[in-house]
């Protein structure tokens, strides 16, 4: 069954795993996950759930009405929509609309548990803004070595160096490593094991882009 969940960074730590080996982990704190809504191939034309997640003082006009549609009290600070490759199910209970995937069933307003789609030893896909570096050159950038230390160079060394053309083509090629701002961009990290998964939280071995209480996509 594919997993779908909107967490945010807890803490970065260390634990030993069951052969006594010391491991980097990352604590996910998806107890806020609510799904909102859902599309379906044959209505939308593909499939997808829409995922609200954190906490928020004031939230906006629309965002409050989609939250008032689900029946979620609770105000919501991210929201998201993911794609699935699976076809997904339409079901109705008690006047509560829903998805079914496999055998698990999930219906609008709902908190989503994390340890309905993971278990310890499973391997999820994390997405996530990386934290901003702001304006850095390109030794910081890129890892550029700089120029020489010595021979009156005290100005050259952490310059980028020759990045010129000659008269053809007389100029700097696009994609050219430069200095620029760093950071701030969409980082997915693959393959993450997860160490554990309970209705609250879920910890993956490794680490995962963004600052403490970033927002987070788990797929697998």
């Amino acid at each position: 069954m594919p997993a779908f969940l909107l967490a945010q960074k807890s803490i970065q730590t260390q634990m030993f795993d069951d052969e006594g080996k010391r491991i980097p982990v990352t604590e996910l704190d998806a107890s806020t996950c609510h799904l909102i809504d859902y599309k379906t191939v044959a209505k939308d034309g593909y499939a997808s759930v829409k995922l609200g997640a954190g906490s928020i003082k004031n939230i906006k006009k629309p965002q409050e009405g989609e939250l008032k549609k689900a029946g979620i009290k609770a105000s919501l600070r991210f929201f998201r929509e993911i794609r699935l490759t699976e076809e997904i199910q339409e079901v109705e209970e008690e006047g509560k609309k829903g998805i079914m995937i496999g055998e698990t069933k999930f219906f609008i307003g709902d908190k989503l548990n994390p340890s309905l789609f993971l278990k310890k030893g499973d391997i999820v896909d994390v997405t996530g803004t990386s934290i901003g570096k702001g304006f850095q050159g390109v030794v910081r950038r890129h890892g550029f070595r700089g120029g020489p230390k010595t021979h009156g160079q005290s100005d050259r060394e952490r310059a980028p160096g020759s990045m010129g053309q000659t008269t053809t083509p007389g100029r700097v090629y696009k994609g050219k490593r430069m200095a620029g701002r760093m950071g701030g961009v969409t980082v997915t990290v693959r393959n993450l094991e997860v160490v554990s998964a309970d209705e609250n939280k879920v910890v993956v071995k490794g680490l995962v882009p963004g600052c403490k209480s970033a927002l987070l996509e788990v797929s697998a």
